[in-house]
């Protein structure tokens, strides 16, 4: 019994330390504080219950696959498709503040925008991305490049078209 509290505590733990990433992640795929609390106060709820599933060293990368798959859950649960630019809630306190990328990354499949989004709005290193999706790294490492030639593409295209 001890090593399963040792274990929730370490779980409690992380979930404390990477909650604001955890929500911004959540929020990225449905646009909505509320719900993206809603994610991950369920993902917390689930890690913390079958935390002694899993090895200690790999918390951290198993709470953000809850969290995407929870995330996943709900879209389609609601039957509804990750929303455009022009239905972000302006008045949220998010830290996504360039509305211009946001937008851009719907060009991207869900696998692309994940690699896109842990990489650099978490600012994981790709070994934890890896993991995260239980992709090899080479594969993620392809992804990434793939993703980032798009989304190139895309803002270089919203540049002209604006005219800046």
């Amino acid at each position: 019994m001890k090593k399963t509290s040792e274990m929730e505590s370490l779980t409690a733990d992380i979930i404390v330390s990477e909650y604001e990433s955890l929500y911004r992640m959540a929020y990225t795929y449905v646009h909505n504080e509320s719900d993206a609390m809603d994610i991950v106060q369920e993902s917390a709820c689930k890690a913390i219950t079958k935390c002694h599933t899993v090895k200690p060293q790999y918390v951290k990368t198993w709470l953000y696959r809850i969290t995407i798959n929870t995330a996943i859950d709900l879209i389609r649960k609601n039957k509804k498709e990750v929303i455009g630019i022009e239905d972000y809630e302006y008045g949220s306190e998010d830290s996504y503040r360039d509305f211009d990328t946001l937008d851009a990354l719907n060009v991207l499949s869900p696998r692309e925008k994940q690699v896109v989004i842990l990489r650099f709005f978490e600012d994981l290193k790709l070994s934890e991305i890896a993991e995260i999706l239980n992709e090899n790294l080479n594969s993620v490492k392809s992804l990434l490049y793939r993703s980032l030639k798009k989304l190139k593409v895309e803002l270089s295209e919203g540049e002209s078209y604006h005219g800046k």
